[in-house]
């Protein structure tokens, strides 16, 4: 009787998962493991929000495996060390993992490949759909730029979408772990696990995507950047699915899961733009903690980057056009180092991804791939034009709900119990252009 084990990490799902297909494929039974690192909470990674969604995910995968006839196994500790326990407990002669890009993830890896050389398997086509590294242009290990990488991201061959396995064999007497779930930081999270994104998958309106996705109010985005993040969802198959049922809205929503992609080869390519400057333009940032302080509680005197960060703290997930103007606002208009609001988006989206929320905030800070690194997005225009009728802020700003329409933009000499802005609305960009020398 052979047996597998099946390394779980960023790949918390049945449906089209090709680390368990694998290992299913290679052996008479399989062991579905996912191990508890502490190196995960040393590394600043373990933030409350996204352990109590990887608990969430970590009993529904479990769910969906004892309907296979298998269950999930839970360790504590050092990953390749547990693994190595298990293969010790089960005579398991093959390990299969999901490729990651981060620094933590190739540790990982490098661990588990110095304890099962030849035996680990590495699958590369699992949290991307196209892995890091197998497209760049000729003589440059990547793309730096968007618009180059997704032409050829279209063209490129996506691997087969697998079927969830209906039955697998694991064998008897295997220890596992209790799982103790942490309280979350902000009150209303999305339920986490392959089963409630498979919902929100059916139930949401991709035809809307392409005219909706940055109405904040309307807010119809399709909110599976958390199970992404987990590999609840499996992008390739996301993808199979948008383009066959094809129009604007599929189009729209496939550049965005590109776009990932694109941050995953960039961090793949340079570890280090995880916490530098991927394109150094020797900021000399302005430091001022009661300023970041303001702009984490919402409080800034701009109701629209101030809704912003209050759904951020509610949700723990933010619309994306929302967090482009509320870094922009900190990293262009306050001129505070972009790593300021890379922390505190870390401490509590859910989907916090050190690809696409790093690379994303040097986007806005200028220092990433951005073509235009001087960009400084206005947030009284952007909340003219993405939140016409002010509903988007009064949602979020209980104190400015008596404010009709567009008024709610500007409160100032309306709401006395409301901030004065924190810089004034005629100098949005003078610290930029101060100091990036462009007056």
């Amino acid at each position: 009787m052979t047996v597998s084990i099946a390394l779980f990490t960023q790949d918390l799902r049945l449906h089209d998962n090709p680390v368990l297909h694998a290992a299913s494929d290679a052996a008479d039974q399989v062991v579905p493991l996912f191990v508890l690192d502490p190196s995960v909470e040393a590394a600043g990674f373990a933030a409350p929000n996204r352990m109590a969604f990887l608990a969430d995910c970590l009993v529904d995968l479990d769910a969906g495996l004892r309907g296979t006839g298998s269950r999930l196994i839970v360790r504590r500790g050092a990953t390749a060390e547990q693994t190595a326990r298990v293969a010790a407990e089960t005579g398991a002669a093959t390990v299969h993992v999901a490729a990651g890009v981060s620094a933590f993830a190739r540790r990982r890896e490098a661990a588990l490949l110095a304890l099962f050389g030849g035996r680990l398997h590495v699958h590369d086509a699992s949290v991307t759909v196209v892995p890091a590294g197998r497209i760049a242009p000729a003589g440059r290990d990547h793309y730096a730029v968007f618009t180059p990488y997704h032409r050829v991201w279209q063209r490129a061959p996506h691997r087969t979408v697998l079927g969830a396995p209906r039955v697998i064999r694991t064998p008897d007497g295997i220890g596992s772990e209790s799982l103790v779930a942490t309280g979350p930081l902000s009150p209303a999270l999305p339920r986490g696990g392959e089963s409630a994104a498979r919902e929100r998958w059916r139930r949401w309106d991709l035809d809307g995507y392409a005219e909706g996705h940055d109405d904040l109010a309307g807010d119809s985005t399709s909110r599976l950047s958390p199970y992404l993040h987990f590999g609840c969802l499996s992008p390739t198959e996301l993808v199979a699915r948008a383009l066959r049922h094809g129009g604007a809205g599929a189009e729209a929503f496939v550049r965005q899961l590109a776009w990932r992609d694109f941050h995953h080869q960039v961090l793949a390519a340079r570890p280090d733009a995880a916490h530098r400057d991927y394109r150094t333009r020797n900021d000399p940032w302005h430091h001022d903690e009661r300023e970041a302080e303001a702009w984490r509680q919402g409080r800034t005197g701009y109701p629209i980057v101030d809704a912003g960060m209050r759904q951020l703290a509610h949700e723990g997930w933010m619309h994306n056009r929302a967090r482009l103007l509320t870094a922009s606002f900190l990293a262009k208009s306050l001129y505070l180092d972009w790593r300021i609001g890379a922390a505190h988006f870390l401490t509590l989206l859910v989907d916090g991804d050190i690809a696409n929320n790093q690379l994303n905030w040097q986007w806005v800070a200028g220092t990433g791939t951005d073509t235009r690194p001087n960009r400084v997005l206005n947030p009284l225009r952007q909340a003219e034009r993405y939140d016409p009728d002010g509903n988007y802020v009064r949602r979020w700003l209980p104190e400015l709900a008596h404010l009709p329409g567009r008024a709610v933009h500007r409160p100032w000499p309306l709401a006395p119990d409301y901030p004065d802005p924190l810089i004034d609305p005629d100098s949005l960009s003078a610290r930029l252009r101060r100091a990036r020398g462009l007056d």
